[in-house]
């Protein structure tokens, strides 16, 4: 039987086999960041590259031979715990940028936080396409396990650029991210019907859809001309029902890299089928402005973020 003596026991064992070399540096008064292998062994599907991760600049990361999740925790115990993924178009992950600052910034205001560096698809992994999704609902799972050190959580997901698509899809529930269980974390969370609670996509790639223009993901995943299927099957608006959770989003309006429409769409997306939505555009800003620009338009949008995750419309556990 699985009790919360067996996944805490299941948390300590995965923290044991952890590495803090990789973690960023954080406040003097908090524990540093734990680094948490996202599988027991080998992922599915196999393959991959070999060696160690490498870092270019703003510490975009590449050659994930090890997805992982790196646990923020705040001084005092979290009931929340938000899930990020960075953007980069599916070829490396700009977590010195994005996801790493997101998470301090969550830790200090008492939000646990999880930084997922997942595959990438032209890495060599077996899964293809398939693997980032699959380590983003494997990282989902972790979390509703209780590895992340919250009890009765509210979990929510907060992307940048491609890491939003990622995240839009697993919270949609898309099946490229299926995957046989492979322990006792995935049967709890099933068992738990664990999913997200609240979402947020931030100059985010959400849709494949014609229309709109073509982006790095759209061409790593499925080709420079998809069929309007196959475009639709790999699109976040696919999966938006009654029961997508609340979501927040962020655009800047000269975005020369992900549409400007792409909030847009969704937001539309999210008001047919009656799920709470918060859109903020922004009248500058471009691509890749992270928790923002000080000076600019971009540097407001934690706070709206910050008010919406402390709205009384929000989810409570």
């Amino acid at each position: 039987m699985l009790t919360r003596r067996s996944l805490l026991a299941l948390a300590g064992a995965l923290a044991a086999g952890t590495s803090r070399a990789d973690a960023p540096a954080s406040a003097p008064d908090r524990a540093p960041p734990a680094v948490l292998p996202l599988w027991p062994g080998p992922p599915p599907g196999g393959g991959g590259p070999q060696g160690a991760m490498t870092r270019g600049p703003r510490d975009a990361r590449r050659n994930i031979a090890r997805p992982s999740l790196t646990l923020f925790r705040p001084d005092r115990p979290a009931d929340t715990v938000i899930l990020i993924a960075s953007g980069g178009g599916y070829r490396r992950i700009e977590d010195g940028n994005e996801a790493l600052p997101a998470a301090s910034w969550l830790a200090g205001r008492g939000i646990a936080a999880a930084v997922l560096d997942y595959r990438l698809p032209g890495e060599g992994w077996g899964a293809g396409p398939a693997a980032p999704f699959q380590d983003a609902r494997r990282a989902l799972r972790l979390i509703r396990a209780g590895v992340s050190g919250t009890t009765h959580a509210r979990v929510g997901l907060l992307g940048f650029s491609a890491g939003a698509h990622l995240l839009a899809l697993t919270a949609g529930g898309a099946p490229m991210g299926d995957y046989p269980p492979v322990d006792a974390s995935d049967a709890a969370a099933d068992a738990a019907a664990g999913g997200a609670d609240f979402v947020a996509f931030i100059y985010p790639v959400l849709s494949l859809a014609p229309d709109l223009a073509p982006t790095s993901a759209q061409r790593v995943l499925v080709g420079r001309h998809p069929s309007p299927e196959e475009a639709a099957r790999w699109s976040a608006e696919t999966y938006v029902t009654p029961a997508f959770p609340p979501t927040f989003l962020v655009q800047a309006q000269d975005d020369p890299t992900s549409d400007p429409r792409q909030a847009p769409w969704m937001a539309r997306a999210c008001e047919r089928a009656g799920v709470p939505v918060e859109m903020h555009e922004i009248p500058s800003g471009g691509h890749g402005f992270g928790m923002g620009r000080p000076g600019t338009p971009s540097a407001d949008w934690p706070r709206g973020y910050a008010d919406w995750l402390a709205h009384p419309a929000m989810p409570h556990g």
